[in-house]
C-alpha cells in the first residue's frame, strides 16, 4: 500500500474516533442534565434548593445567607464536641478494663450533642420559615414535607 493511502486511511480512522468521542460526550453531558432536572437535590446544594423552592428574591437571598452563616458555625462547633467526645470514647477501647462510668457519660454526652444539631436544624428552618412571604407559605409547606430526605446524609456503606 503506499503512503499516501495508509496516511488517508489513518486520517480518516482519527477523524471518525474524534466525531464518536465527541458525540459519546455531547450525549453524556444531555443525559447528565436531564437527570439532575428530574433528581436535582442529588447534585445541587442545600441553599440553591431552598432559593430555588421557596422563591426567594434577591433580599431573602441575603438574609437567608446570614441564616447559612449562624447555622454552620453552630454546627462545626457541634460536630467538633461530637468526634472529641467519640474519640474519648474510643479510648476507652484501650483500656483493660472500660470504665463504664466514663463510658456511660460520653454516650449520654452524644446523645445531647446529637440533640443540639437537630434543635439547630430546627431553629434554622424556622427562621427560614420567618423570610418567607405569604405567597410563599405554601411552597415552604411542601417543602417541610421532603426536609428529613433533601438534607439527610447518605448512609456509609462500608466493607468492614
Amino acid at each position: 500500500m503506499e503512503k499516501t493511502k495508509l496516511l488517508t486511511i489513518g486520517i480518516i480512522t482519527l477523524f471518525l474516533l474524534n466525531i464518536g468521542t465527541l458525540g459519546f460526550l455531547f450525549l453524556s453531558d444531555t443525559k447528565e442534565h436531564h437527570l439532575s432536572r428530574h433528581f436535582p437535590e442529588e447534585r445541587t446544594k442545600p441553599k440553591e434548593i431552598i432559593v430555588e423552592k421557596l422563591h426567594f428574591d434577591a433580599i431573602q437571598i441575603k438574609k437567608y445567607d446570614q441564616l447559612i452563616a449562624w447555622h454552620q458555625i453552630h454546627i462545626r462547633v457541634l460536630e467538633e464536641k461530637i468526634r472529641d467526645a467519640k474519640n474519648e470514647l474510643y479510648l476507652q477501647l484501650n483500656e483493660k478494663q472500660a470504665n463504664e462510668k466514663t463510658k456511660d457519660s460520653l454516650l449520654n454526652a452524644l446523645a445531647l450533642y446529637q440533640k443540639e444539631i437537630e434543635s439547630v436544624h430546627f431553629k434554622h428552618f424556622h427562621d427560614i420559615k420567618k423570610l418567607c412571604k405569604k405567597d410563599q407559605m405554601n411552597y415552604f409547606s411542601k417543602l417541610t414535607e421532603e426536609l428529613a430526605g433533601l438534607f439527610s446524609k447518605a448512609p456509609h456503606h462500608r466493607n468492614d
